[in-house]
């Protein structure tokens, strides 16, 4: 009798759980954009971090994400991305520095003003404009792609407002040998980083890193609406990052950088980073294996553990 009281006790338990999976699987299913939500919000909490608004003056808004404690640490996202793109890497950070992580003006949550100067001086002065705003005088930079663009740009305005450089396969390097995508966009004249559609958007993701990201297709369904309504302006952007070398602009300039690239970058050339540490009189660089263009992502333990003793360095 007690034999048969405990089966049905775990047979009812099992029930329970498989009652419980359904229910999140159809959850998930029904309702992809609401579990997108609910699967940020649970890495932001991960990472410590929390989401807020900046107002500057004149009015253009900020959306950022900020947590920790410690020295100021902003963290700049690539073109088409968003700040969400380094949660997983501030999870490791935000133990040591106050992090913080804003979406640039003209993507994300922040604002889109249609006539705006999008070239990456333009939002380097919005971006000091906005680290005054909070009450910082100096702070470390860290960016990808175009983020690691306006952080060298950045601290080329502002030598003396910026301590140190995270440049993780940073643009505006142009004299460097043409990457996957520059010769498909040379050939093809079609733009893969410009999303008009789904199917786009997940070629896009599948090609920015060297091994695809479990992300469910429902899931980038979901994502790929901001970039796809986003599109016109992105367009304006992209030009505007094209026509920008940062090359000149940097050389000489003593502020301590890591440069990080990944080997299988198809975006922008790894030799980029040979170029770039070359003009950067105080630079290191580290080459990974098996990442892409998105190292924050591809391998946020790592790519945050190299950070963590590079400052430990300075």
């Amino acid at each position: 009798m007690r034999f048969a009281k405990a089966w049905l006790l775990a047979l009812g338990f099992a029930a329970g759980l498989a009652l419980v999976a359904f229910g999140a699987a159809l959850y998930f299913y029904l309702s992809p954009e609401h579990a997108v939500r609910r699967a940020l919000d649970f890495e932001r909490a991960l990472a410590g971090l929390a989401r807020k608004e900046q107002e500057l003056p004149g009015g253009l808004r900020y959306a950022y994400l900020e947590g920790g404690k410690g020295e100021p640490l902003m963290l700049l996202h690539g073109f088409g991305a968003n700040k969400d793109n380094f949660v997983r890497a501030a999870k490791y950070l935000t133990p040591h520095y106050r992090v913080i992580i804003p979406d640039h003006i003209g993507f994300g949550e922040s604002a889109k003003p249609d006539k705006a100067d999008y070239a990456p001086r333009a939002q380097a002065e919005r971006l000091h404009a906005l680290a005054r705003s909070l009450g910082i005088a100096k702070l470390h930079l860290g960016g990808n792609s175009m983020g690691g663009h306006i952080a060298l740009t950045y601290a080329a305005l502002y030598p003396k407002a910026v301590a140190s450089l995270w440049l993780l396969a940073p643009a505006g390097v142009w004299s460097a040998p043409p990457s996957e995508m520059r010769k498909r966009i040379q050939t093809t004249g079609r733009n893969p980083m410009i999303v008009r559609n789904e199917d786009e958007f997940a070629e896009l993701v599948a090609g920015v890193t060297a091994v695809p990201l479990p992300i469910p297709r429902r899931f980038l369904n979901v994502m790929a609406q901001e970039r796809i309504r986003n599109q016109a302006l992105e367009q304006r952007i992209f030009k505007q990052l094209a026509e920008d070398s940062v090359e000149q602009r940097v050389r000489g300039l003593a502020t301590p950088a890591l440069i990080v690239w990944g080997a299988r970058d198809r975006v922008l050339h790894a030799g980029s980073a040979g170029i770039l540490h070359m003009l950067l009189t105080r630079s290191e660089v580290v080459l990974m294996q098996e990442v892409g263009h998105v190292p924050m992502l591809e391998q946020p333990e790592r790519s945050a553990l190299d950070y963590l003793q590079f400052r430990s360095r300075l």
